[in-house]
């Protein structure tokens, strides 16, 4: 029996600074759905004659992530998933050690990292900052909710799903009436009646568009805004990967089989992770091969199609290494729509309506 070995290459999460004390500690967010991935492939492979293995390592916060990756790459690790921040994955991606290799970036969301910052040696598992603000804005405009309150955080990666936000309200014809930056202070969230009403006025909108990734404000939004708006983007209606209320084309039963291995809901961290290993699997089993170019190529290929319990094939985007799949517009206990919403069509893969179409990209070092 021929054996493959993947391998996981993480980094420990510093303590965050504020944490709400009924938010339960996650410290194997992601593997574990390499983990539940590694139980699938080996179902497939016993038929096949295939045996798939995890090399974990795991970076504590400060430890240098291309010595770890250096020394993967001479274990002979050639398909290696990096859950890893998007600016030391652009630095792996560069190292000459990573140029017969196949990193598999199961976490970010940044479109740099799929555009002008993209690499031939990555595959994007996650839906982009784009593909999810593409995803609100076709749920929107079927709604008719087309005058926008963008609030956004004082971190950079709000920034930077704002601009997302703006790109995507431009491609779909809404308009941003008003646009406010939190300056606020942690202490003022204890005030939210008083702070977020003079915050949200000024403007007449149909919603509050929101980007605050890092959680600091978001939350405290809904219900006291100057008029009576829903709340929508990193908080509120939000778009995303995967989801625990996904229930239909048999996702309740990936969701059980992950709970029962690791005792919580499957986030889209682990959905991400268990795509990544649940492709290279598949590539495996329809070429019949562990080889790295028979595999890599299959996954590029036109005839690649993984089944993601999201109702349509999943397969990569040769522009930009970027999987295709669709997006989730879900609220804390409901499913509240599925994107690529019906009404907004494509020439080729309605999934491409989402995020950098083609003739789009700016990426040009394509897989």
């Amino acid at each position: 029996m021929e054996r493959l070995t993947l391998a996981y290459l993480g980094q420990l999460a510093e303590a965050a600074a504020v944490r709400p004390y009924f938010e339960p500690v996650v410290t194997d967010r992601g593997v574990q759905g390499a983990r539940l991935g590694l139980v699938d492939d080996n179902t497939t492979g016993r038929f096949t004659r295939q045996e798939f293995a995890l090399a974990e390592t795991w970076l504590a916060p400060g430890d240098d992530a291309e010595a770890a990756f250096k020394r993967l790459v001479a274990d002979g690790r050639r398909f290696i998933l990096v859950d890893l921040k998007p600016e030391v994955l652009r630095r792996l991606a560069a190292l000459p050690q990573a140029h017969d290799v196949l990193l598999l970036d199961v976490s970010s969301r940044d479109d740099a990292l799929r555009g002008e910052d993209c690499a031939s040696n990555v595959l994007h598992l996650l839906p982009s900052r784009a593909m999810r603000a593409d995803a609100l804005s076709q749920y929107l405009a079927k709604k008719k909710w087309t005058r926008w309150f963008l609030a956004v955080g004082p971190a950079p990666e709000d920034r930077l799903f704002a601009d997302a936000l703006k790109r995507s309200a431009k491609r779909f014809g809404m308009k941003i009436v008003a646009e406010k930056t939190w300056t606020h202070s942690f202490d003022d969230r204890k005030t939210p009646e008083s702070e977020v009403p003079v915050f949200t006025q000024g403007s007449d909108y149909d919603l509050v568009l929101v980007a605050d990734e890092a959680g600091s404000f978001g939350d405290i939004l809904s219900y006291r805004t100057w008029l009576p708006r829903p709340v929508a983007g990193t908080q509120g209606l939000v778009p995303s990967a995967w989801h625990h209320t996904l229930e239909a084309w048999g996702a309740i039963q990936l969701q059980n089989r992950f709970r029962q291995q690791a005792g919580r809901w499957m986030t889209e961290a682990d959905y991400g992770a268990w795509l990544a290993v649940r492709a290279i699997g598949e590539a495996a089993t329809r070429t019949r091969s562990l080889e790295f170019e028979a595999i890599r190529s299959y996954l590029l290929s036109d005839g690649f199609a993984l089944a993601g319990f999201k109702g349509v094939p999943l397969s990569f985007r040769r522009w930009d290494g970027q999987l295709r799949q669709p997006v989730l517009l879900v609220q804390e206990r409901s499913l509240v729509a599925v994107a690529p919403v019906e009404g907004f069509a494509h020439p080729k893969n309605e999934l491409d309506s989402l995020g950098y179409d083609e003739p789009e990209t700016s990426c040009h070092a394509k897989p």
